[in-house]
């Protein structure tokens, strides 16, 4: 969701059955959320924390109704719901993740050993897998578990075929866009790698070592799992995202060849890191976002390290 350009308006008045107010940025999004400034509604694109409840964005950078339109100390300058500056363009990190993937997929279907490439690239255990190959005095040659961890962060832009990229990237178009604005751009990339790491991670230490997973699903459900956090901390309607949660874990058992794992790994690390973000007192803000997204990490890798041990 992009925000809207342009000064203060008049507010909107309630055009639907029941009366609830629409965002005066963004006249077709309800919400029940108001300017405490101002009292006009704003939408969560719209929302700038403020030392009590809200502010609009209008308010927060001094030039909403009633202000001087004197530039706003540094101290009160505006912020997103999870305490990260607001950007002139909300979805700049999410475009940067959608061209990393589409750069990665068109380069593999066009180097004339795709095969070859995608192999190097993949989550991948251990290959070939050490019980084939006891007593030949032969030791694996590729694979996390032979000193490849990259693996872990290049399966998370890998994609092969089209179904695959156009679906994940739909889905990060959707949810990464408002998730960008509410959380700040550094807050949301740490989000989004974290999730996609918690995933292979998981899939790494559960998984078959021999068999090979990519994509950005692990990320794309940490996504999803952090809209719902997101949702709830604005006292939205959770039925919709609850509904949507349920039918991707659906068809991630149901629908064979996916890798659940990655899954419910991005799920977990995406929810846990999350509500970190948007529920960390103000006070102690930074050190609780960065804390946990620090100690994530360290679980990840203490798994990636303990898995790695057991196939040696």
């Amino acid at each position: 969701m992009d925000h809207a350009s342009g000064g203060p308006q008049e507010p909107q008045q309630p055009d639907n059955a029941q009366g609830t107010p629409r965002c005066y940025r963004h006249p077709d999004r309800e919400t029940g959320i108001s300017c405490t400034r101002c009292e006009r509604p704003i939408c969560p694109d719209c929302m700038v924390s403020a030392s009590v409840g809200f502010q609009c964005p209008d308010c927060a950078r001094g030039t909403g109704p009633g202000d001087s339109g004197r530039p706003t100390p540094a101290a009160t300058r505006p912020r997103t719901v999870a305490g990260g500056s607001l950007a002139s363009d909300p979805r700049l990190v999410t475009k940067i993740l959608l061209g990393l993937n589409i750069a990665l997929f068109i380069v593999i279907h066009v180097v004339p050993d795709q095969t070859r490439l995608l192999n190097q690239l993949v989550l991948l255990g251990q290959w070939p897998p050490k019980s084939a190959l006891v007593g030949t005095g032969i030791e694996p040659t590729s694979g996390v578990a032979t000193g490849e961890w990259y693996r872990l962060v290049t399966s998370m832009f890998l994609h092969q075929e089209i179904w695959h990229i156009g679906f994940n990237l739909l889905s990060l178009w959707w949810l990464g866009g408002p998730l960008e604005a509410a959380l700040g751009r550094a807050r949301f990339l740490t989000l989004y790698l974290l999730a996609g790491l918690g995933g292979g991670a998981l899939t790494y230490l559960v998984a078959s070592p021999e068999e090979a997973s990519l994509g950005a699903s692990g990320a794309i459900f940490g996504l999803l799992a952090a809209t719902a956090v997101l949702m709830r901390r604005l006292n939205y309607d959770m039925r919709p995202v609850v509904a949507l949660v349920a039918l991707n874990l659906v068809f991630t058992f149901v629908w064979s060849g996916i890798a659940w794992q990655a899954h419910i790994g991005g799920l977990v690390v995406g929810a846990g890191v999350a509500y970190a973000m948007v529920h960390a007192p103000r006070a102690r803000r930074s050190l609780i976002q960065w804390g946990t997204s620090g100690a994530v990490l360290l679980v990840i890798l203490v798994a990636v390290a303990i898995r790695t041990v057991v196939l040696a």
